[in-house]
């Protein structure tokens, strides 16, 4: 890791993306710091995953820049791939592979191998709860199989930093409720910035809320800040997001 301690593991500096006259995001600043868990919120078409791809690398900002554990996304991109564990939304996955071959050559990408690797699969199998399609084709696997696929390629390397989109989407209420649990505990040793459109998952997981409205940051700040559980935060977010009922 670069630098000290207390040093932001995720830092947005002034980023911006934009499409000709279109702004998908806007000057969007902030930073967090090692062993916090921190939802990233917003309606659709606000900017999150546009945000969450510049922060990782894979987009380019018109304006402004993203370190990981004070690395440049752009000018030291393998330093800060080493310490990231990223899941898109809708990831791209090798549909004829199974999870096993699959996550094999994810770890031979990044150069892992032997007893390493083969320790590492067998976690994130767990982890992740593959076990029952560990060697199906990801192509006939459902859909909240292949998000739990997802999941498994950004832990596999045991990053410090997790960038995690939409990380419960296709899954039922079980599983839902074993990938909070997941996060929870990363969240004691590691960073997590968190998207979705569960407001309870923020409750369930998170410390904190960075909440994005039509490009922009509208609120930063403690979760118990953006409103109690339930009608109260889902108001909140209706304000912050001017949609609220008239």
């Amino acid at each position: 890791m670069a630098d000290s301690e207390s040093q932001a593991m995720i830092e947005a500096s002034g980023l911006s993306k934009f499409y000709g006259d279109f702004a998908a995001a806007t000057d969007v600043s902030f930073s967090v710091p090692a062993g916090q868990v921190c939802a990233f919120l917003g309606p659709n078409g606000a900017g999150k995953s546009t945000t969450m791809k510049m922060l990782t690398g894979f987009l380019a900002p018109s304006e402004g820049h993203a370190t990981i554990g004070g690395f440049d996304v752009a000018t030291d991109r393998l330093q800060a791939a080493e310490l990231l564990g990223y899941l898109p939304e809708n990831g791209p996955l090798y549909q004829e592979m199974t999870p096993e071959t699959f996550l094999k050559y994810v770890g031979d990408t990044r150069m892992m191998t032997g007893s390493h690797l083969r320790e590492r699969l067998s976690v994130v199998a767990r982890q992740c709860a593959l076990g029952d399609v560990w060697g199906k084709a990801i192509g006939k696997l459902s859909r909240g199989y292949r998000q739990r696929v997802g999941m498994a390629q950004a832990l596999l390397h045991d990053p410090d930093v997790l960038i995690l989109d939409e990380p419960t989407s296709g899954l039922d209420p079980n599983q839902v409720r074993g990938v909070r649990e997941l996060i929870r505990s990363l969240g004691e040793t590691k960073t997590v910035l968190l998207s979705t459109h569960i407001l309870q998952e923020v409750h369930a997981v998170c410390d904190r809320v960075i909440l994005i409205n039509e490009g922009k940051l509208v609120f930063d700040g403690p979760t118990s800040e953006l409103g109690g559980e339930g009608t109260a935060m889902e108001q909140k977010f209706h304000e912050l997001t001017g949609a609220a009922s008239s």
